[in-house]
């Protein structure tokens, strides 16, 4: 019998016990084993009695991993990321056909993936896509995912992570926008972005050169924020990771040369435990190539601005 096998009261107990960890909740490990909150309470208390030590502290104020609960979860964790990558590989050599998952904000997948999804699926015809879409701030784990884009200062202990541009902004509109308010328009409407994240909740300021009376459009959704620019709504902000290429194509403008870079960085990031892929690692170069081949389309378009050097440029 292996040492494992006698080491635990059985399998099941890592499963439940991970469970508890990840969700650092009884209830909720209990709801997504589909088990009532008893049977998991009794199964941890059975593995702590078997281990002969805690792996959670319980008080009024929750639930908390000891510090050999900590040293369990990350093994555990390791090893089930481990056991579901070879899974995965089983399937891939089975089927012949590879799934990659990405993690993206619905604006980015709206406004710079759609207009070229039928060049991803040409250049990677074994694929199959899923994307899971953030409405809201870019943001949260990607552990479920094989790569996401997210705002982070870099790699860390538990994730690997790829730089793909610094946080750029740029006043956008459409021409026909642009050539109104050149024409003496009068009123501006700036369409703004609300969000909780400070970082994200910016009204767009194209400058002194936009004279006359303001109105506003707002949106939680940076998606719709976009979409309300392009139809000739008004100005908006234009973060460059998601407008690049409707600059690129010239059916977004800069509304002026205001340009703004940030401390942040855009990154494409995946959970070190979770195994890179060929093929994910194929899809991020070519997210990455794409990228700079549209900020280098609008950098020829609007050579003053020096968007290559705001983009990819060290701080």
């Amino acid at each position: 019998m292996p040492p494992l096998r006698r080491m635990i009261p059985s399998s099941h107990a890592l499963f439940v016990f991970e469970a508890v960890a990840r969700n650092v909740s009884f209830t909720q490990a209990a709801t997504e084993l589909n088990v009532t909150q008893p049977a998991v309470s009794k199964a941890i208390s059975q593995l702590e009695r078997h281990l002969g030590v805690r792996l959670f502290d319980r008080s009024s104020d929750g639930l908390a991993l000891t510090e050999e609960g900590s040293l369990l979860f990350q093994r555990v964790t390791d090893g089930f990321q481990g056991i579901e990558a070879a899974l995965r590989e089983i399937d891939i050599r089975r089927t012949g056909t590879d799934t990659v998952t990405l993690s993206v904000s619905s604006a980015f997948a709206t406004h710079w993936l759609m207009p070229r999804i039928n060049t991803l699926q040409e250049a990677f015809p074994a694929v199959d896509f899923r994307f899971q879409l953030i409405p809201g701030a870019l943001g949260g784990p990607v552990d479920s995912v094989d790569l996401g884009m997210r705002f982070v200062e870099g790699p860390d202990r538990d994730h690997e992570a790829l730089f793909l541009m610094n946080e750029v902004m740029l006043p956008v509109c459409s021409p026909t926008y642009l050539a109104g308010s050149t024409a003496g328009g009068g009123r501006t409407t700036m369409v703004n972005l609300t969000a909780t994240s400070p970082a994200r909740t910016r009204e767009v300021d194209p400058g002194p050169g936009w004279t006359g009376t303001r109105a506003s459009l707002n949106f939680s959704d940076y998606a719709v924020v976009v979409q309300a620019a392009l139809l000739g709504q008004g100005v908006a902000l234009g973060w460059l990771n998601v407008v690049s290429h409707w600059l690129a194509t010239g059916d977004l403008v800069p509304a002026s040369e205001r340009l703004t870079r940030t401390a942040r960085v855009c990154q494409l990031v995946h959970l070190r435990a979770r195994p890179l892929r060929a093929s994910v690692a194929a899809v991020r170069d070519w997210i990455t190539a794409e990228m700079r081949a549209d900020i280098a389309k609008a950098d020829a378009r609007y050579p003053d601005l020096g968007l290559e050097r705001a983009c990819f440029g060290a701080p």
